[in-house]
């Protein structure tokens, strides 16, 4: 390539580069320093998942900007706390319902850190799903800025459940262990149905076909082990035989040689 195709090469290589780069969606590079967000939650039960944000002035480089979340709890109450550089509280503002905005992060009032608490209720189940887990949304955090444009921050799930549906979850995650390592075309099919039953609701019904698939399980490894046993019984019989033929059959030449002497 030339000096002078080299060069067009280049300039071409660039502008593609802006292009690309103009209808590249923004990231947000807000640091989520702490969470503490359940993983788990019993349905109608009360919550709470709290956040830290720092780095956030970063990336994109902004002097201020406003905080919005949404989450699926219900009753639901924020409370974003603000911090300086020392650590010291500078503010603290308080929203009600699902989804909050207007929460303004500004370097001029010498906000360094905030914390996001959000205080509910965990939804009730409306479908249950067994892999993956059926989950809500515990909170989702994003950077809005003036013109309508935002950033998602980061967004937290949690898997919600049932008192009747958590015990039939127990119940299929110790027959899948045993059912996957069985090999047995019958136990998996319980298996299926089981989680048939607990998608729909029937967690009596799961329970009992999860502990059925993990006896059938069993009893196919019982089984294998018992006909692997035989083999290398009847295997064992067989060399037997082979070394006690063997030595017969040399001590009856050994007679002979010794007749014909």
């Amino acid at each position: 390539m030339t000096k002078t195709s080299w060069s067009r090469f280049s300039k071409l290589a660039l502008a593609c580069l802006v292009c690309l780069s103009a209808f590249a969606a923004p990231v947000a590079a807000i640091s989520v320093a702490e969470e503490d967000v359940p993983s788990d939650a019993q349905a109608d039960s009360k919550i709470t998942a709290t956040v830290t944000l720092t780095e956030l002035y970063k990336n994109p480089q902004l002097e201020s900007w406003t905080l919005a979340g949404t989450t699926e709890l219900e009753d639901v109450t924020w409370t974003v706390t603000y911090y300086d550089q020392t650590g010291a509280k500078i503010n603290q503002q308080s929203f009600d319902g699902q989804n909050f905005s207007g929460a303004e992060i500004a370097a001029d009032d010498g906000t360094s850190e905030v914390e996001v608490r959000v205080a509910g209720t965990a939804p009730g189940v409306d479908a249950f799903t067994y892999d993956p887990a059926q989950a809500f949304e515990a909170m989702s955090l994003q950077q809005t800025r003036q013109g309508g444009s935002s950033n998602d921050i980061q967004t937290w799930t949690a898997h919600h459940f049932t008192e009747e549906s958590q015990g039939a979850r127990t119940a299929l995650d110790d027959a899948q262990a045993v059912v996957g390592s069985s090999g047995s075309d019958q136990a998996q099919q319980t298996f299926d149905n089981a989680v048939s039953a607990f998608e729909n609701g029937n967690f009596e019904l799961a329970t009992e076909l999860a502990n059925q698939a993990q006896t059938e399980a069993q009893q196919a490894q019982q089984s294998s082990q018992t006909q692997q046993l035989l083999i290398y019984a009847v295997g064992g019989l067989v060399v037997v035989a082979v070394v006690v033929g063997g030595i017969v059959y040399w001590r009856s030449q050994q007679s002979s040689y010794d007749k014909l002497g």
